[in-house]
């Protein structure tokens, strides 16, 4: 396997009902748990939202502006079944954000596609009208189905970030490591709960999120981390690491 789409294609295979992604919020008091089958959903409705609706092709760049949110692996589940390169540049084909960064953003809907999340409970849309050509995530991804087949699926060599290819993140070989994705690595066993407050779409912290993907494993996923309520969420959802 060397590419996100046949390492989550095999998770399905193993175990589609366990949890591979939970959310909280401690500011919200919000929690959201997503299987590995309704992530797959997700990820098929926002790539076919990159694809369809945002007209993003297989080497294209997709910036995830998002912070710590359980959106944020959707997005980058979706950049890469389409075969996107998640960048971190100020010049990136198409923009996935949040409210945070909508005013950053919106000027440039004219020239790129700007998708906004309003970050609300259960994805839900804006409440109030976005800018003139943001796409609200909320309202679009909806119309997608939950199955996605790229017509141009990418291989192992396609890039994944600036910097690392598909094989790089997901091949059996581990990715060049740099001292999160040591941490994560080194402390999360085959099938391991990891526990993290870092934005899983900032390069950092991505293999808080693909680590757990790759070894069979899941990530329990904290904003607004409240220092005082992290052991009780370590327990109660059984982690065995931290990152």
């Amino acid at each position: 396997m060397t590419t996100f789409a046949e390492v989550l294609a095999a998770q399905l295979r193993r175990d589609p009902g366990r949890p591979l992604l939970t959310f909280y919020d401690h500011a919200t008091d919000e929690r959201v748990e997503l299987s590995v089958t309704t992530y797959a959903n997700w990820v098929a409705k926002a790539s076919g939202l990159l694809s369809d609706v945002a007209d993003l092709e297989r080497g294209m760049s997709l910036r995830v502006d998002l912070p710590p949110h359980w959106l944020a692996p959707v997005f980058l589940g979706a950049a890469w079944t389409v075969g996107l390169r998640v960048t971190t540049s100020d010049e990136p084909d198409a923009v996935v954000c949040g409210p945070e960064a909508l005013e950053t953003w919106a000027p440039r809907a004219a020239q790129v596609p700007v998708l906004a999340c309003s970050l609300r409970p259960l994805g839900v849309r804006f409440a109030e009208p976005l800018p003139e050509r943001v796409l609200d995530v909320g309202l679009e991804i909806w119309a997608q189905p939950d199955g996605f087949a790229a017509w141009d699926p990418p291989t192992g060599d396609d890039a994944a970030t600036d910097e690392l290819s598909q094989r790089d993140l997901f091949g059996p070989r581990p990715a060049p490591a740099d001292d999160l994705t040591a941490a994560a690595g080194s402390s999360l066993t085959h099938g391991g709960r990891l526990l993290s407050v870092a934005d899983p779409a900032s390069p950092p912290g991505m293999a808080t999120f693909t680590e757990p993907l790759r070894r069979g494993g899941s990530l329990v996923l904290v904003r607004n981390p409240d220092p005082d309520r992290l052991d009780d969420v370590h327990v109660a959802e059984r982690a065995t690491a931290r990152a």
